[in-house]
């Protein structure tokens, strides 16, 4: 079902977000009589942050206004007289609005897009029986926005407390100046002669007698309605910590272990609008209710009475100060992070955004953000509030960006596009630990003001952990860093800490969502994969995936200690097989065809009672990125399984994995008893494309200690290969 058709059947507070998607900039009328064009786009393929992808976003308004003035045509009868102009109207609109701007529509859209498909997925759960597994969490977005509401009303009460003690104190103030009067008075009988005083002053003396009393007693009556306003404003302050705590230090924080986690392959960590909107409706509150403490001292100022007031509300500034001063530093953020292995002399990007930047008029003065790398020790020392000033551990060029408001989207975001670190400072490493061990993060800073320069506040965040590489045949080593960091880390910890060891099951769930993710397959590693790994992590011979519950595999087991008899680590041999599947074993893969992770004599096992001809895909246990076809043959003497030399990704892109099977006619069941043409005839090669014109041989296998099978690239795919006695071939 369409997404549009799904958004119109929401209801209540639902309805009323996607409605409030919509309006000038993006009229409901366009969404609903184009729903299927604009479902139909591809609007993800516009990268937003890269200029050039201007020309797509400008085709996609292009067509935008083509489909509305194609609609607009189409109308007839006297409705349809008045639609067609509505829909002519909204087209010029448009191209006035974004031609000079697509991207701004592209982000327009997605958002409009993301928003319904989350509203309609919130209601659809909340009515299904998956919704059950989203009560926990419906019952906090209920509860923080319970707390919103109680805080606006705690609000718009001390607002009527101090209207009502303003109008008081006004009064006060002019029956204060009643007195005043009234003792001039009483000052001036004195030039009266004695009999004309007497007469007047009795009925002054009466009259500033009652005057002082109401003022005595109202000044009390002030001084309460002050002492009760400042102990509802605590009350609301108690209230906003609560609420600011459980946004920033629960929400927010989840969003950012889920974001280290997709690092790591795991499911995206998911928008930032309801946090967002959150955060706003956290600086609305406060703001109003810090100009209401300001109001009050105001008016303190404007009447001194003595009492414990004055304290109470220097009190009551600091807290509401410290309030805005956590929001704003904790809500300036790293949306997109720069990539975790970042090589020397190569572009990348990242974008940092403040969530509050909207409601508190930040984009009024716009603020920029500098990026600065710095080590895994400054950054401890930055989150000491040591002096780090103007310490860096190398020179990032462009590192400097404008932060930018979004009218469409209500987002405050600087998009740095160009970054690149021009060079490197190393720290002097400890013990076995190499380079790409060595972590370091991108430093984002900014100054924001807020009221008109009334506050002004230093941010700085800090990006995931980074490790610096000069050349890619340090990727794989850099990755596990990378790989153990993000999934091990634990949250608010010391830069950048991790565990030395961690529980195998731990493990093999990281590695299991990184190989899918690398992959990019569904198919994860089975429970008989993860056996497979973990006899090869700890040399073990144990098929019972029990034994290794509580085992526990330490950073050296992982990537720095190589495996028995091998000189590459467990990581370095996983990371072949995930690089040689994504690149050419794929389809294979995912069709099931591969079992890739099982041993020499496992494979043996399995194939001994098999009819000759079954074969099976195994991953080299000998090279990095290799994989291997074994298959049980009728030898002159016995039964054997064959192994050949493993393929790698230099034998892929020369010929696939597919035609290389059609080629070896003795390969006739993929285990257990599948024919081959069944399972990869539809990935093998046309036998008409055109032939290679070499007059070498093209592929060599060693099959054993004995025989040698040839295939000559000018032969055809289909012609039997050559098998001869490897005695033939001397030395």
């Amino acid at each position: 079902m369409a997404v549009w058709i799904q958004a119109q059947q929401l209801q209540g507070d639902a309805l009323h977000q996607m409605q409030s998607l919509y309006g000038q900039h993006f009229p409901i009328e366009v969404r609903h009589y184009l729903s299927q064009w604009i479902e139909g786009q591809l609007w993800d393929a516009v990268d937003l942050e890269n200029p050039q992808e201007e020309f797509k976003a400008k085709r996609l308004l292009d067509g935008l206004i083509q489909e509305l003035q194609n609609k607009a045509e189409h109308q007839v009868g006297e409705d349809g007289f008045l639609l067609k102009i509505k829909l002519g109207h909204y087209a010029n609109q448009l191209k006035s609005t974004y031609d000079r701007c697509p991207l701004e529509l592209v982000r327009c859209i997605k958002h409009i897009l993301y928003t319904e498909q989350r509203l309609v997925r919130e209601a659809t759960n909340s009515a299904s029986p998956l919704g059950a597994m989203m009560d926990s969490m419906s019952q906090k977005y209920q509860q923080i926005n319970q707390a919103f509401e109680e805080l606006r009303m705690f609000t718009q009460d001390t607002e009527n407390d101090l209207r009502k003690l303003q109008h008081n104190q006004e009064y006060f103030i002019i029956q204060y100046q009643e007195s005043l009067r009234i003792q001039a008075q009483l000052s001036s009988l004195a030039s009266l002669p004695p009999a004309d005083r007497q007469l007047r002053e009795p009925a002054l003396l009466s009259k500033r007698a009652t005057v002082e009393a109401w003022l005595t007693r109202e000044a009390n009556t002030l001084q309460k309605y002050r002492l009760d306003l400042a102990e509802k404003h605590q009350k609301t302050l108690q209230l906003l910590r609560k609420q600011q705590t459980l946004i920033l230090d629960d929400e927010l924080i989840q969003w950012k272990r889920r974001q280290q986690l997709a690092g790591n392959g795991g499911p995206p960590e998911g928008g930032l609008d309801i946090l967002q909107s959150w955060c706003e409706k956290l600086a609305e509150t406060i703001w109003q209710n810090r100009q209401q403490i300001r109001r009050a001292e105001h008016l303190r100022q404007q009447l001194p009475i003595p009492g414990p007031i004055e304290d109470l509300l220097n009190e009551l500034n600091s807290t509401i100060t410290d309030i805005i001063s956590a929001l704003v530093t904790s809500t300036f953020i790293i949306e997109k992070q720069p990539p975790q292995v970042l090589k020397t002399q190569t572009k990348f990007a990242a974008t940092v955004r403040l969530l509050v930047g909207g409601k508190l008029n930040v984009h009024m003065n716009p603020p920029q953000v500098k990026a600065t790398i710095i080590s895994e020790q400054q950054a401890k020392a930055l989150l000491k509030n040591e002096n780090t000033r103007n310490e860096s551990s190398g020179e990032i060029l462009n590192n400097n960006c404008v932060m930018e408001y979004h009218q469409t989207t209500g987002t405050l975001s600087a998009h740095f596009r160009n970054m690149s670190l021009k060079r490197i400072k190393r720290s002097d490493r400890r013990g076995a630990e190499s380079v790409t061990e060595e972590k370091f993060t991108i430093l984002f800073e900014s100054q924001f003001s807020i009221g008109g320069n009334e506050l002004v506040f230093q941010v700085k965040t800090l990006s995931l952990p980074v490790v610096v590489i000069v050349h890619g045949s340090q990727d794989n080593n850099a990755t596990a860093t990378v790989l153990w960091d993000n999934a091990f880390a634990e949250p608010g910890r010391v830069p950048f800490l991790v565990p030395d060891k961690v529980l195998w099951p731990q493990l093999c769930e990281a590695i299991n969502i990184k190989y899918k993710a690398e992959v990019q397959s569904n198919r994860g590693l089975s429970e008989e994969n993860l056996v497979f790994l973990a006899q090869k992590a700890f040399s073990s011979s144990s098929n019972n995936p029990e034994d290794y519950r509580s085992m526990t595999m330490t950073w050296s087991q992982f990537n720095r200690e190589s495996l028995p008899g091998r000189n590459f680590t467990f990581w370095q041999w996983f990371d072949g097989v995930m690089e040689l599947t994504k690149k050419h074993l794929k389809p294979h893969w995912n069709d099931g065809a591969i079992l890739g992770f099982v041993n020499k004599q496992q494979a043996q096992d399995m194939l001994m009672s098999k009819p000759n001809g079954t074969f099976l895909l195994r991953f080299s246990d000998s090279e990095i990125g290799g994989i291997t076809i074994a298959w049980v043959a009728e030898n002159p003497n016995k039964r054997m399984v064959w192994n050949l030399m493993p393929y790698t990704t230099k034998d892929f892109t020369i010929r696939s994995l597919a035609d290389r099977i059609s080629d070896l006619n003795h390969l006739l069941f993929l285990y257990p008893d599948r024919p081959k043409d069944e399972v990869f005839s539809k990935y093998y090669t046309p036998p008409l494309s055109k032939a290679v014109d070499v007059d070498f041989l093209d592929l060599v296998f060693v099959l054993g200690s004995r025989f040698v099978v040839l295939f000559c690239r000018r032969c055809s795919p289909r012609d039997p290969l050559k098998m001869l006695p490897r005695s033939t071939f001397g030395s």
